[in-house]
């Protein structure tokens, strides 16, 4: 190579980044000492944006685009070199580019179960998980904390960090809202929106976005799931008095069809007249008068034209 070659090489003419990989969120251009020339091309592709450094501070940011760099398109820099009258010789700058794009559905999750005070269970060990969305900023923060004098800074050099922070956050957000323990699958969005909250200020100390936060699953200790699913069929039995005379009912049917004929049908009537009564005695907290079947000596709602124990009639000859 000859001595122009060489002279050439020392300044750089186009600036850009090529091999954009998804897991790298900050890179720095490559200059090896080489000044950057007046006129010189900045490409900046889609999903990328390109942030000028002179001696720490930042500079000039761009967008995606081919620019020229030239003194009207770096104001701050032109500032910050002192170019009153503009720039002819080529100059010194950290060009980094900055992975500009969503990181969508990174997942957090409890490594160990935290512990909840709750009014009904005492102390709750709870489980929980999750994913939140974030992009980097263009901060001082983002190039002191993220690159320092490295090349390259990835989403594992940083997401670690993360999930220790988010898990701190989560106890605490579960402490201070005191959501019962049996109404936490019916807060999972106020839960989310409130971590949101907690976490943007931590978030943006590292230079980073908070985009979104979402709690996917919260997972209860046995006891809990249990008081869950009695209090779900509690709900779904409704009036437990016809529950249990269609339950009855149902019985007599099956017991109708099976050896025994008219006698098992007979006896599933009976169930079904003493269980109706028994509930339908314990819905009325015995609130109603009650007289006693002549017939069976059971005891019946006054009032009432049959027994409910043996179908006899109780109208007054």
């Amino acid at each position: 190579m000859g001595f122009m070659d060489g002279l050439r090489a020392e300044f750089i003419d186009i600036i850009e980044w090529e091999e954009q990989s998804g897991s790298v969120l900050v890179h720095r251009f490559e200059r090896h000492d080489n000044e950057i020339k007046n006129g010189a091309q900045l490409v900046v592709r889609p999903g990328q944006r390109a942030v000028f450094v002179n001696e720490g501070q930042i500079a000039d940011s761009f967008g995606p685009g081919t620019h020229r760099l030239e003194t009207k398109n770096l104001p701050i820099l032109a500032t910050l070199k002192g170019w009153k009258y503009g720039f002819d010789s080529p100059f010194k700058a950290e060009v980094y580019f900055i992975n500009a794009t969503e990181k969508l559905d990174r997942k957090w999750g409890t490594p160990s179960p935290g512990m909840l005070r709750d009014a009904d269970f005492g102390v709750v060990r709870l489980r929980a998980r999750g994913n939140y969305a974030y992009k980097v900023g263009t901060t001082e923060d983002m190039l002191s904390r993220f690159v320092g004098s490295r090349d390259e800074f990835g989403v594992d050099d940083v997401e670690g960090q993360l999930r220790t922070v988010i898990v701190s956050s989560f106890s605490d957000a579960l402490g201070e809202l005191k959501v019962p323990a049996l109404d936490l699958l019916a807060k999972y969005d106020e839960i989310g929106d409130e971590m949101r909250r907690r976490l943007a200020d931590a978030f943006e100390h590292l230079g980073l976005d908070l985009l979104s936060f979402r709690v996917e699953n919260i997972s209860v200790p046995e006891e809990v799931q249990k008081a869950l699913d009695e209090r779900a069929s509690m709900g779904a039995v409704g009036d437990l008095n016809r529950y249990a005379k269609f339950q009855a009912s149902k019985a007599m049917r099956e017991a109708a069809s099976n050896e025994g004929g008219m006698a098992g049908g007979m006896m599933g009537m009976m169930v079904a007249g003493q269980l109706g009564g028994a509930m339908g005695g314990v819905l009325q907290q015995n609130t109603a008068p009650s007289a006693l079947c002549p017939k069976c000596g059971a005891a019946v709602p006054q009032g009432s034209r049959f027994c409910g124990g043996c179908g006899a009639s109780l109208a007054t000859p």
